[in-house]
């Protein structure tokens, strides 16, 4: 057990409680951790490479808390409806966070995995690529910023039926929320409001979270693609390498049988 190990174990550990806060909603907490574990996975990674403490069980562990970590907060989002049918606004759902769009993130996750353990143990190279860390970083974001939007109470279009802007004083007062149908900001909604002495973060956080979230489903499914491109080429110079190698043991051998013949 190494430092690298341990916060390893310690991110899985987060995770579990990153699951739990968001099932009972208490969505600015789980952001807080939730960003608090993403650091720990680029410590980690420095830390072995620094120290060089990589071991097996680092390169087993690590990335699968990585996908733990980020497939499970996905699977949790997809059954909160403020993220996945539409707002008050009716904004369009499918513009949202969907079912499918979850089995793809976890798809790709198996894929790559399945084929970097073939690949590996056939004696392959199959090192993480930019365009996997480009998605790691983009599936990040999404969840960042949907846990932000959630701790605003899930609301973008923060202007009275006038069409002025509410007051901070407004959001605050007791039941106000409730008479426009809305569910109830957390700590972190509050203190954003208040910092900002205004709710209009609201909107940029929930057209962030629409493009963080297809730039995620795009370069996820690109990288995916990329793997497995890159897994053929692989598997075919490993082929024909197994092949130049059979065929210069079988010329050897034909040489070999003709000189014994030959002497004979």
């Amino acid at each position: 057990m190494n430092v690298p190990n341990f916060l390893t174990l310690l991110r899985i550990f987060m995770a579990i409680i990153v699951f739990a806060l968001i099932g009972f909603g208490h969505y600015g907490l789980a952001l807080i951790l939730f960003l608090t574990a993403a650091l720990t996975d680029a410590l980690d990674g420095w830390w072995a490479r620094r120290f060089k403490q990589i071991t097996v069980f680092g390169r087993i562990m690590d990335p699968f808390a990585d996908k733990f970590l980020i497939c499970g907060v996905f699977v949790y989002l997809v059954t909160i409806p403020q993220l996945t049918c539409g707002t008050t606004a009716n904004f369009p759902s499918w513009l949202l966070l969907q079912a499918w769009m979850v089995i793809v993130i976890i798809g790709r996750e198996l894929l790559v995995s399945s084929l970097r353990a073939f690949v590996e143990g056939a004696g392959g190279d199959f090192s993480a690529k930019w365009l996997g860390k480009l998605k790691m970083f983009m599936q990040c974001t999404a969840i960042i910023f949907a846990l932000l939007y959630l701790s605003g109470g899930a609301e973008w279009n923060v202007v009275s039926p006038d069409g002025q802007e509410l007051r901070v004083e407004d959001f605050e007062r007791p039941g106000f929320r409730a008479e426009l149908g809305q569910p109830e900001t957390n700590f972190l909604g509050q203190m954003l409001d208040n910092t900002l002495n205004t709710a209009q973060w609201r909107p940029v956080v929930f057209f962030g979270m629409l493009v963080s979230l297809w730039l995620t489903f795009g370069v996820t499914v690109l990288s995916g693609l990329d793997y497995s491109i890159h897994a053929i080429r692989i598997i075919r110079k490993q082929r024909e390498r197994l092949d130049e190698l059979r065929a210069k043991r079988d010329s050897e051998s034909q040489r070999a049988t003709y000189t014994s013949n030959g002497k004979e």
